[in-house]
C-alpha cells in the first residue's frame, strides 16, 4: 500500500510543472493580436497588410 502511495506521489510531482505551464499558456483564451504598421502606413484588413496612407 505504501509503495502505491509513493508511486502516485512521485507521479504527481513529476506532472505538476507541466500542468502549471499548460495552465499559464493562453491557447484557449482567444486573444487578439495587435498589428502595428510603420509611420505613414495603416492596416488594411481586407488585404491583411500595411498600406501607405493617402495624403492630399
Amino acid at each position: 500500500m505504501t509503495k502505491t502511495k509513493t508511486i502516485l506521489a512521485a507521479a504527481a510531482l513529476m506532472l505538476a510543472p507541466g500542468l502549471a505551464a499548460a495552465y499559464e499558456c493562453n491557447w484557449s483564451k482567444g486573444e487578439q493580436v495587435t498589428m502595428s504598421c510603420a509611420p505613414g502606413t495603416s492596416w488594411n484588413a481586407a488585404s491583411g497588410t500595411c498600406t501607405p496612407e493617402a495624403t492630399g
